[in-house]
């Protein structure tokens, strides 16, 4: 499912295609791709806020394969064996932020389903060093939304400093959410969820949440740290002012509204500290999917066809999904 003129979702800008089965080069391995995840960076590249880099791209960045071909000096992986593509094709490796092993900030980074063919097709390549190999406790379809949204969820995790037994707030419960939440379970945190309502607030009180409210509302005590999963700027200064002296809140999407002005009183003072977070490295991707094999994550899944991808954006899209809809393409 290729995009060639990026356009509104419900215009159907993928299209169906043919193309010949690409071929890795030194370093890449083959994929043959048995179930792909839909992630709303596949609809920003569909709808072209995500500025094209080539004439026509095929989106997908949470793939689960089978490796089926080694290019030249390949020797991580086996021939059939089961791994994970996600949003990191690969980085320069010799900038500062790679040599001091930051490298989710590399400016020379490219990216799987944007730069490089992604996983909304039977076959995929993808840079030996950048592919995972996958916990066997866990199944294709539920694996897949791990590769992003789960990823993203650990990296905020780290980026607020959350050590186990804290007390969590997390403002939003969407797929990402509900996947952090499982590693601070499993850490036995407490853990408040602040969110607007309908089914994602009844599928934090499906899996356990201390406490449910409105993101206005304070949580029943101050938080060491806080994660703000929903895309709203209006939502911060009511978590920073929910913080505990010394506590970290961090902001997950890669999007945010206009954050208001601060009251630094209020909001800031006590040491409190404000965080982004931006993509994830290879250590964030390798410690969690380790951590997801042991406890193991759960992940509510939407299965449908390849080509159905256009409708599972227009869902993903419009709040229809009942958990995260993966693409079943072998």
């Amino acid at each position: 499912m290729v995009v060639r003129t990026p356009g509104p979702i419900e215009n159907n800008p993928l299209q169906a295609v043919e193309l010949r089965r690409p071929e890795p080069q030194t370093g890449e391995v083959l994929v043959r791709v048995r179930a792909c995840g839909v992630c709303r960076t596949d609809l920003h590249v569909a709808e072209g806020d995500l500025a094209p880099k080539h004439e026509s791209i095929i989106p997908g960045h949470e793939i689960v394969g089978e490796v089926a071909e080694l290019g030249q000096g390949c020797r991580r992986f086996r021939l059939g064996q089961r791994v994970g593509v996600a949003w990191l094709h690969e980085t320069c490796a010799v900038c500062p932020y790679c040599t001091r092993d930051r490298e989710n900030l590399c400016p020379n980074a490219r990216f799987t389903g944007w730069d490089q063919n992604g996983g909304y097709a039977q076959w995929t390549v993808a840079r030996e060093e950048f592919a995972y190999p996958l916990p066997p406790t866990i199944a294709d379809e539920q694996l897949a939304p791990l590769l992003c949204a789960g990823i993203i969820g650990y990296r905020a995790i780290k980026r607020a400093e959350i050590r186990p037994g804290a007390t969590v707030g997390l403002y939003g419960f969407g797929g990402s959410a509900h996947l952090a939440f499982q590693v601070l379970q499993y850490w036995k945190c407490r853990v408040f969820v602040m969110t607007r309502g309908g089914r994602h607030l009844e599928l934090a009180r499906q899996m356990g949440a201390e406490w449910i409210g409105s993101a206005e509302e304070p949580p029943p005590a101050p938080l060491d740290a806080a994660i703000l999963f929903a895309p709203a700027g209006n939502l911060v200064p009511a978590a920073l002012q929910a913080l505990d002296r010394g506590g970290i809140l961090a902001v997950a999407g890669i999007y945010l509204s206009t954050i208001p002005p601060l009251d630094y009183e209020r909001h800031l003072f006590y040491e409190k500290e404000l965080r982004s977070v931006t993509a994830n490295s290879r250590r964030d991707g390798e410690e969690f999917l380790k951590l997801a094999g042991e406890i193991p994550v759960r992940t509510h899944t939407a299965a449908m066809a390849l080509g159905e991808a256009n409708l599972a954006l227009q869902k993903l899209k419009h709040d229809e999904l009942q958990g995260a809809a993966v693409l079943r393409i072998s």
